[in-house]
């Protein structure tokens, strides 16, 4: 079984404790990875901040040449980072509408190359006779990346290369059940960069928690659950760190009286079911005007029942397993509470006999707010769809949630969706679609589903700190 290093300083280094990395489709390790401690962790910190020296000072054109270069080497390697992929996360090679390990990362290389190519400049706020005002943005050290199972090659690519790119340093500690792919990506990336300008570690607890109070840290960026968020905004109140946290979602889908659901309900259904229904930004709940209530559930339980679910290295495997047992004993829980409290399964609701953690697509009606997997964000291939009478209605309901990170209108009248679409209490709102992110649109979440923005110009500015310089000239001396 091979053993993956941890990445300090440029240097490949193996510690003396090693954890099993579980593949999901089988329930066995497929490999293992070296463990760090809070020592360790501490020298990846120095090493970061050693290196932050030199390269905030390099100019942005050579920080966006090495930010291209770590796309170029996603890219040349893309073969062996999407079987690490497939075989960490279960998600298929193509997957359910091409969403899958190809997907991940091609994207990953794609954001890279698009961010790279961003630019801070001096922005001129007044120029006048009275004196000129800049704004200069300025890199704030060392960043800690924490990332989570779901997507741990693209979401480290968003992290990594704003960070860099600014002219921050980083250590980034990929979640426990998915660190492979982050390890050998890092490790691939330091092969153009210098020493000690992106660092990986993994470890328990401590570790995280030294990466979140550490007086060398300067910023956390954190994608993962709210009450971790929580835990991570309270260890680095101390010392006051910049925060990015994308925390979780629970989006509800609303469609409007009288749409073409041939039309929609397949977009639908893959904005529901996508990498398993593993995405934070996935469609989670979806409500539909009772004229077309019955219709919406018999479709998509319908096309449930079609898809193909296995193992990921299977050519033509649609859904992969649930990432880990964890994972799939909430899934299991949240139907179980579904069925007590009236729901009705349409189709699904059990796991799937063999080896591995996979659970069958399911689709569960007669349920509202008030229940649980109406209430509670599932995080697996699980969808309640929910009947509302009007317009009011929906909103109140679509609202009624702590979570608040995207949410989507479906109808064929684009200025009727448009016109409901603000009143969304969520930070992105898609018509006709739901969870498409792209890299020059900012995206983050309200109420508990997190703070700051990630993507484009405003989540690159969020890497920065402002530096105002106000220029006066001296009266001139008296004749």
């Amino acid at each position: 079984m091979q053993n993956y290093p941890l990445i300090i300083n440029g240097q490949r280094i193996d510690s003396h404790q090693h954890s099993e990395v579980i593949n999901p489709a089988t329930g066995l390790p497929f490999a293992s990875c070296s463990q760090a401690d809070v020592h360790v962790a501490q020298q990846a910190i120095g090493a970061a901040a050693q290196a932050f020296n030199s390269w905030s000072k390099l100019s942005q054109g050579q920080r966006q040449e090495y930010c291209h270069q770590i796309g170029a080497v996603i890219e040349t390697n893309m073969p062996e980072l999407m079987q690490l992929i497939c075989q960490e996360t279960g998600k298929p090679m193509g997957g359910l509408n091409g969403v899958g390990a190809g997907m991940e990362v091609g994207g990953s290389a794609f954001w890279a190359h698009f961010t790279a190519d961003l630019e801070l400049p001096v922005e001129i706020l007044q120029d006048d006779d009275s004196g000129r005002v800049e704004l200069h943005r300025k890199p704030l050290g060392v960043v800690a990346s924490i990332t989570p199972w779901n997507w741990p090659l693209l979401i480290a690519t968003w992290h990594v290369i704003p960070a860099l790119l600014a002219g921050n340093t980083v250590v980034i500690k990929p979640s426990p059940y998915t660190p492979i792919t982050t390890l050998r990506m890092v490790e691939l990336a330091n092969s153009v960069l210098p020493p000690g300008v992106l660092n990986a570690i993994t470890g328990d607890g401590d570790v995280g928690n030294l990466l979140t109070s550490h007086p060398q840290t300067a910023k956390v960026i954190f994608t993962g659950s709210t009450p971790t968020g929580r835990k991570i905004m309270a260890s680095a109140s101390a010392s006051l760190k910049r925060l990015t946290l994308e925390l979780g979602g629970n989006d509800a889908g609303l469609v409007l009286p009288g749409t073409n659901l041939d039309s929609a309900m397949p977009a639908i259904f893959g904005c529901c079911f996508h990498n398993n229904g593993q995405t934070c930004a996935a469609l989670k709940r979806l409500y539909v005007h009772r004229s077309q209530y019955q219709a919406m559930c018999d479709g998509m339980a319908a096309k449930a029942r079609t898809v193909k679910v296995g193992n990921g290295l299977k050519e033509g495997t649609e859904l992969g397993p649930v990432q880990n047992a964890a994972q799939l004993a909430i899934v299991e829980s949240l139907v179980a509470a579904a069925k007590e409290e009236g729901g009705k399964v349409l189709c699904g609701g059990e796991r799937l006999p063999g080896d591995g953690y996979f659970y069958a697509p399911t689709v569960v009606a007669g349920l509202s707010n008030g229940s649980r997997l109406v209430d509670e964000e599932p995080f697996g291939p699980v969808l309640p769809i929910v009947a509302y009478d009007s317009l009011e209605e929906v909103i109140e309901l679509a609202n009624d949630n702590d979570a608040g990170l995207g949410g989507s209108v479906w109808a064929d009248d684009l200025d009727a969706a448009h016109a409901l679409a603000g009143k969304l209490a969520c930070g992105t709102v898609w018509i006709n679609d739901h969870g498409a992110v792209q890299p020059n649109m900012p995206f983050g979440g309200v109420k508990q589903s997190g703070l700051g923005v990630e993507f484009g110009l405003e989540g690159l500015k969020e890497m920065t700190s402002c530096q105002s310089i106000c220029i006066k000239p001296l009266a001139p001396k008296p004749s």
